[in-house]
């Protein structure tokens, strides 16, 4: 059993059985239930929007050569740089360069899943560059020395009194429950740093080729604060957030914020073409798109799993997920989370390390029926353990175990030749830790099916 999959077993059961974390996760997500339900009502073929967006993301996905080029060739033109980054080690190594050349000591970053992916907050901090998480769940969890819970609401995990006791211990302000009090004064610190900072860094959404622009879509207005205000703009993004032209944002935008927030659309949508033009008064000086891989061609690589990157980070998955409401964001100790999580982690950090994520699943295919872009998202995790399987990472007493059972299926004789106390036995031993921990354990029948055919044909 691997150092990760163990960890991974420990901090499931200690959340599972954490009843006031169940009760927090409960209340966040029954809002988000309400509110994405509400918001499916201003569709009047929410399916058919959804069978369009899968459509064009595979179309996207199948030709995604030719669409980074296009994105690239329309970008360039309007002075922006693009920068392609094979890995974290790469992007990093490229940031780390803009920043010396900048001579950068601070930084403010809007909301990215994949700054989190290359662990730029902590490079930064070891480079001497100060790093301020904008958004506010973002800064929540920043100044709780925490990662993100939740693909979209990253302190879901956190109630208001938490909140209200980490900002006063961490920024001296009296304990309130006012929440509009809290908001105000994580305002007040982050309008200062905005004006201060060199570099500004966010994600994106979207990768629009026919414009060669990024798409930003948020709630809170600090995104806009973050790529306009300092002099220099970073974005980094991976290759598979692109969409073919702006005049599909009409389709993905909507798709987006009803399934991650329940609004019909978010309160800030951006687009970003390159840095300030002459005739503009306001922008960055310069602007770079780092175009991310990290593990995404391998997962392109794979024909019948590439579908795992039309995702469009939406967090729906995760909501509906019977197991990341048990079990949280944070045990899966990963950038992505929930069912989305489990399919593409292990193609982008490794089969071996992360393979029992796929494992985490009941299979019930709730994350499939809410996907905006229809993902398979069930199936996917069934390939996924099928190609663990082949690349023969499975344990050896699994492996023996399974060997076993095959060779009794095949032949009826030696099935039967072991007494039932032999095959309880075993049972018990495979189920000690896994099965009967929780549940009364599986135990053979004292005869096998055909033992009581036979015995009952002959007294009929």
């Amino acid at each position: 059993m691997s150092t990760k999959l163990k960890q991974f077993l420990l901090d499931a059961e200690d959340k599972a059985f954490d009843l006031e974390h169940r009760q927090k996760i409960r209340f966040n997500i029954g809002k988000y239930n309400a509110a994405v339900q509400n918001g499916m009502s201003a569709y009047e073929h929410h399916e058919l929007a959804r069978e369009r967006a899968s459509f064009l993301k595979t179309q996207t996905i199948n030709n995604l050569d030719k669409y980074l080029v296009e994105f690239e060739n329309n970008f360039s033109k309007r002075g922006g740089k693009v920068i392609w980054a094979q890995n974290a080690e790469e992007a990093l190594r490229e940031i780390g360069t803009i920043m010396k050349r900048k001579r950068a000591k601070s930084v403010v970053k809007s909301k990215s899943m994949s700054t989190e992916e290359i662990h730029l907050n902590d490079f930064l901090e070891k480079n001497g560059v100060e790093t301020v998480e904008t958004d506010l769940g973002e800064y929540i969890v920043q100044l709780a020395g925490q990662r993100p819970y939740h693909i979209v609401t990253p302190a879901m995990h956190m109630s208001k009194k938490d909140i209200s006791e980490l900002f006063s211990e961490k920024l001296g302000i009296p304990p309130t429950d006012d929440a509009q009090q809290l908001v105000l004064t994580a305002r007040k610190l982050l309008r200062e740093k905005y004006t201060q900072a060199e570099v500004g860094i966010s994600g994106a959404n979207f990768l629009i080729a026919d414009i060669g622009g990024i798409a930003v879509t948020e709630n809170e207005g600090n995104a806009r604060l973050s790529t306009t205000f300092p002099k220099t703009h970073i974005a980094i993004v991976g290759i598979e957030k692109l969409i073919p032209s702006m005049l599909d944002l009409d389709l993905f935008w909507p798709l987006l914020s009803t399934s991650g927030t329940g609004q019909n659309v978010t309160i800030y949508n951006t687009i970003l073409t390159g840095p300030r033009q002459p005739t503009e008064k306001d922008g960055p000086e310069e602007m770079y798109v780092v175009l991310l891989d990290n593990g995404r061609t391998n997962l392109l690589a794979q024909p019948e799993q590439r579908e795992a990157l039309n995702c469009i980070r939406c967090g729906a998955c995760l909501n509906v997920c019977p197991v990341y409401k048990n079990i949280g964001g944070h045990t899966y100790e990963t950038t992505y989370s929930g069912p989305i999580g489990s399919v593409i982690t292990p193609h982008l950090a490794g089969m071996e390390e992360h393979k029992h994520l796929s494992y985490a699943s009941s299979l019930c295919g709730a994350c499939t029926s809410v996907c905006p872009v229809k993902i398979n998202l069930h199936n996917l995790l069934l390939l996924n353990r099928r190609q663990s399987v082949d690349e023969g990472l499975v344990d050896k007493n699994e492996k023996l175990a399974f060997r076993f059972w095959a060779k009794g299926m095949q032949n009826r004789r030696l099935l039967n030749f072991a007494p039932a106390s032999v095959k309880n036995f075993v049972l018990g031993h495979v189920q000690k830790e896994t099965w009967s921990k929780r549940r009364e354990p599986l135990v053979a029948a004292p005869l096998s099916f055909n033992e009581m055919w036979r015995k009952q044909r002959k007294n009929s």
